[in-house]
């Protein structure tokens, strides 16, 4: 449309796949502060209880999700990995963990349409990849998603029930 072309840059309308990233970047916030806020309820000592599942238990799956956030974010944000093996105590880990789906969020926030549709090539140990940065950051918010549901299962294991919904419908409906 003519008039669009007038429009300075920053005055476009954001589309359909930048809204929904920082939908789902404020949602894959929430959600972690949600089950953070939850798990600080719970005995500590049983959040590092050892249990058959991919991880070993509800700390160790939580450094998982905080270093596959780090990769990402590394990834999108074009800046240097550094690998961290989070040797703190539980309390400690929320913390670090909730900073960094923050700044995630806050990041992805301030992507404009460009950015998030450039592609990044991504060579790793485990994969090559040429895709555009929505689908990284789709692919870190699905990954946080499936280990918040394994925490679940693994409390579960361990006799704590009461888990709060996190589910992006109910973020949408109730919490947005």
């Amino acid at each position: 449309m003519i008039q669009e072309q007038l429009l300075p840059e920053t005055m476009v309308k954001e589309n359909a796949i930048t809204q929904l990233m920082k939908n789902y970047a404020n949602y894959n916030f929430w959600a972690n502060m949600t089950l953070v806020n939850w798990l600080k309820k719970q005995p500590l000592t049983l959040l590092e209880q050892e249990v058959k599942s991919s991880f070993k238990s509800v700390k160790a799956t939580l450094i998982h999700i905080l270093q596959t956030q780090e990769y990402w974010f590394s990834v999108i944000s074009k800046t240097e990995f550094i690998t961290n093996d989070y040797q703190c105590e539980v309390e400690e880990l929320f913390d670090l963990f909730l900073q960094q789906s923050e700044m995630l969020a806050n990041y992805i926030n301030d992507m404009d349409a460009p950015a998030l549709e450039e592609s990044i090539f991504v060579q790793s140990p485990w994969f090559h990849s040429d895709f555009q940065n929505f689908e990284y950051v789709m692919q870190v918010f699905n990954h946080s998603t499936y280990h918040r549901g394994q925490i679940i299962t693994i409390c579960h294991n361990l006799g704590i029930t009461g888990a709060p919904m996190t589910d992006y419908n109910y973020y949408n409906v109730n919490a947005r």
